[in-house]
């Protein structure tokens, strides 16, 4: 009588000999490192890229450099140990902390807007009183495909009362033409900029989740007599909601990062500090300014700082859908 494997097992178990002795056990090993092989690829690069860098930044942040005499000859510049010396320093930095202010005025101008706009685009993309709704998703995501430079470029030049078509008409009729690059108004000039890039996006995301609704729940409150309008408020904007927080999370980050747009108009104002953003104070300190180590823990902070309101949204937004769902 030979004893058969059991199924899924990975032993194999053999039956006894002629001579009466049993064969031993073996587990079968056989192919098992193989999907760890194929990670290796993907570890390296994202160690090589990102690891690697985010522990050279923290390393370097932890050092400074020391001057000697007047600085010049060799070994008149040393890097020592500073520990904590740069974090303080940039949290006593006034100018990051009015950048950081500037990036939150920006946000609050942005996020509800662009936000706003993508969820009515995707609610009237899902009803189907839709006309060529393939050509509007195509023609509201577009934008998002234009790279953020060229963007920030091709509107810099429209905000120029010089070559602008807009001031052009404005005076031809004889409207106000406001200066877009002074004062306030460089936040709505910021803001047009990336509303007009980042809606489609938003709006793609929403209405994925929108097409994955089941018809029969639509179906269902028509037969209870529920409008278009009440279909979208208390049917699809709530099941949307992990969506619509889902895009919330990647606006508020892409908010603190903000580069682009103020640096690619810097060149065509006088009324744009180098320092307008985090970002740009943290490339105003390790290019313009060579302190790459104050750069760097400023990185580091803006990075902390990042993750932690990430991570508090995250947690507060979890707690609220639990609340609902009890």
């Amino acid at each position: 009588m030979t004893a058969t494997p059991l199924k899924g097992s990975d032993r194999t178990t053999a039956g006894p000999l002629a001579d009466g002795t049993a064969t031993s056990v073996r587990p079968r090993r056989r192919g098992r490192s193989a999907p760890y092989w194929f990670l290796v690829p993907a570890l390296f690069l994202f160690a090589a890229f990102t690891v690697v860098p985010i522990g050279y930044a923290v390393w370097l942040s932890l050092h400074k450099v020391q001057v000697k005499g007047i600085g010049l000859g060799k070994g008149a510049r040393e890097q020592v140990w500073n520990g904590l010396g740069n974090y303080t320093d940039v949290l006593h930095d006034s100018e990051f902390g009015h950048s950081v202010l500037r990036a939150f005025g920006y946000g609050l101008i942005v996020i509800p807007t662009m936000l706003g706009l993508a969820l009515v685009f995707a609610l009237m993309l899902d009803t189907p009183q839709a006309r060529s709704a393939k050509f509007a998703r195509l023609a509201i995501f577009l934008p998002y495909a234009v790279p953020g430079i060229i963007a920030a470029l091709m509107w810099g030049f429209l905000y120029l009362p010089t070559v602008s078509p807009f001031y052009y008409l404005l005076r031809e009729f004889n409207l106000p033409q406001p200066d877009l690059f002074d004062g306030g108004n460089l936040y709505l000039s910021f803001a047009n900029i990336a509303v007009w890039g980042g809606t489609g996006f938003n709006m793609i995301v929403i209405y994925t989740a929108l097409r994955a609704i089941p018809l029969e729940i639509y179906e269902a409150a028509k037969i209870d007599g529920a409008s278009d309008l009440k279909i979208a408020l208390r049917i699809k904007i709530p099941i949307v909601m992990p969506s619509l927080v889902l895009t919330f999370f990647f606006s508020v980050i892409a908010t603190l990062q903000v580069f682009t747009e103020p640096m690619a108009l810097k060149p065509l104002t006088n009324g744009l500090s180098g320092s307008w953003s985090p970002l740009m104070a943290i490339y105003d300190a390790a290019f313009f300014r060579s302190d790459i180590y104050g750069a760097s823990a400023t990185a580091v902070v803006l990075a902390l700082a990042t993750f932690a309101l990430s991570f508090t949204l995250l947690r507060v937004s979890d707690r609220y859908t639990r609340e609902d769902r009890a």
